[in-house]
């Protein structure tokens, strides 16, 4: 959505040249010669009354020369209920409002004053705490004013996103909306025009606070998006593949998952989050789904599982050696093919070919009893009783059931097969670091 040059001058990153201090303690351009927009900002009561009675509240003159930056260059006209709303003034909106101003009326580009108010949220950069604690307050003051006066708060913006006011709190970070806009009604679980829910914008982010928040307000954490498929979960293994090395913060996939996301969901091509985790090589992420029931044996709509994705991403084989081993000791039957009968394109690489041949031999070796058992018993446990069984259990058949086992006898470095696949090769996944590191 294109929303207009900003007319609030709240954020740290405006200017306060040519600017005073306004009764809230706000900077704003200096004061306009007209009477009613020098009245929404000295935010009295009696003066915006006053000012009423010679203008409309819905009139939409152009703020006078120079006012609020560039905004008169553009020849956007300023409903006062707009301004009122966008600059927190909570006492102006109150007489507008009671004034008959009518909150719906959109300005040029598609938005209700509910939709100016949360786009103009303020940000926390440049402000002491207290500051910032104070236009805050007013915001929300602000916002509950509006949500109580009957306002529409499932209202859309008239643009190509069509992004309702919670849409909009999750993308301009306006966390304390969220309860108010849902205690006066908001659906949580709408979607905007490309079928995302307000939920799928957090975990697409990564922000625990904003996805715990939307939780509580009872969004479907199982709810698909439109085009995709994908479940908010999906979003949020996806959004922490990308970090690019960053340090990683499970804490809004936990939440997710504390929520009750389904760790085996699968989107419109059959990816569960898990295969989104094994193509990152992202070992913390699939230690944690495993922890809550994921299944590393589920197919892609083209037959790739986990282990699949992960070898299909040649980076994985030199950063996450470690990750390999576990895929394959869960993996069964252990299969590095698709349903087209395809390999990984790394390991159609010629440095490769000695490390695809000892998988294709270590996958026509039969997996002992006690394996299948094990992976059995993962595969079918419900994750509520995970610590159950493992309180249950003898500590020995518990370390057997939740461990990943290596035994170098296996496989030796040069790729003979000594014994069954009962356990992953640790010599085995430590050739693929050697070929990345020869190079």
């Amino acid at each position: 959505m294109s929303i207009p040059a900003s007319f609030t001058t709240v954020s740290g990153d405006h200017s306060r040249r040519n600017s005073t201090e306004d009764p809230d303690g706000e900077f704003s351009q200096c004061a306009p010669n007209d009477a009613l927009y020098d009245a929404i900002f000295t935010g009295k009561s009696t003066t915006v009354e006053d000012a009423l009675k010679i203008h409309s509240a819905d009139a939409t003159p152009h703020p006078p020369t120079g006012f609020l930056g560039n905004v008169h260059s553009q020849h956007l006209a300023i409903l006062p209920i707009h301004l009122a709303a966008s600059q927190r003034k909570v006492r102006s909106l109150e007489s507008l409002l009671r004034s008959g101003a009518d909150p719906e009326i959109r300005d040029q580009q598609g938005c209700t004053t509910l939709h100016l108010l949360i786009t103009h949220w303020p940000k926390i950069n440049g402000w002491c705490e207290c500051t910032i604690a104070a236009i805050q307050q007013r915001a929300q003051d602000c916002l509950s004013l509006l949500c109580s006066s009957g306002v529409n708060v499932n209202a859309r913006v008239e643009a190509d996103s069509r992004d309702t006011a919670l849409h909009l709190a999750v993308r301009y970070g306006a966390l304390p909306a969220v309860d108010i806009l849902a205690g006066h009604g908001a659906d949580v679980n709408a979607s905007d025009r490309s079928g995302m829910s307000p939920l799928h914008m957090a975990a697409g982010t990564l922000n625990p606070a904003m996805t715990a928040a939307l939780i509580r307000c009872g969004a479907d954490v199982n709810k698909a998006a439109l085009q995709s498929g994908a479940a908010a979960l999906h979003f949020a293994v996806t959004a922490a593949a990308v970090k690019n090395g960053a340090p990683l913060d499970l804490s809004c996939i936990s939440e997710l998952l504390a929520g009750g996301a389904l760790p085996n969901a699968q989107n419109k091509a059959g990816w569960t989050p898990l295969h989104e985790a094994c193509r990152g090589g992202l070992e913390e992420v699939v230690d944690l789904l495993l922890e809550h029931g994921a299944d590393v044996n589920i197919c892609t709509a083209s037959g790739e599982n986990g282990l699949f994705v992960f070898l299909d991403r040649r980076a994985n084989l030199q950063s996450a050696p470690s990750l390999l081993g576990k895929l394959l000791s869960l993996t069964h039957p252990l299969t590095i093919t698709n349903s087209q009968g395809s390999l990984p394109s790394t390991l159609l690489l010629p440095k490769y070919h000695s490390q695809r041949d000892m998988l294709l031999q270590l996958s026509k070796q039969p997996l002992d009893l006690q394996s299948i058992c094990r992976i059995h018993i993962r595969r079918q446990q419900r994750p509520s009783f995970r610590q159950s069984l493992k309180e249950t259990l003898p500590e020995k058949l518990s370390h057997f059931v939740y461990s990943y086992r290596n035994h170098s006898s296996e496989i030796t470095l040069s790729g003979m097969c000594h014994k069954t696949h009962s356990e992953t090769p640790q010599d085995f996944t430590r050739t693929f670091g050697d070929v990345n590191t020869v190079e």
